[in-house]
């Protein structure tokens, strides 16, 4: 095995600890929170040409 020595290993170290050796930084709730208004949907009455998308019946699936 090849040794490997002191100072390399503190440089490591030191590298390594500059790049994970503290938290990021605290993200507040509120900028993490996106408000937004709900879109007003017209036609949300029933619809009978689309009620088959949510119909489900194993004769239908089956071919029976």
């Amino acid at each position: 095995m090849e040794s490997i020595s002191l100072s390399t290993k503190d440089s490591a170290a030191a590298a390594r600890h500059a790049r994970f050796g503290s938290l990021p930084e605290r993200i507040r709730f509120e900028d993490m929170v996106q408000e937004q208004r709900a879109a007003s949907v017209t036609g949300d009455e029933y619809n009978p040409e689309r009620s088959f998308i949510s119909y489900s019946c194993l004769a239908l699936d089956l071919g029976l």
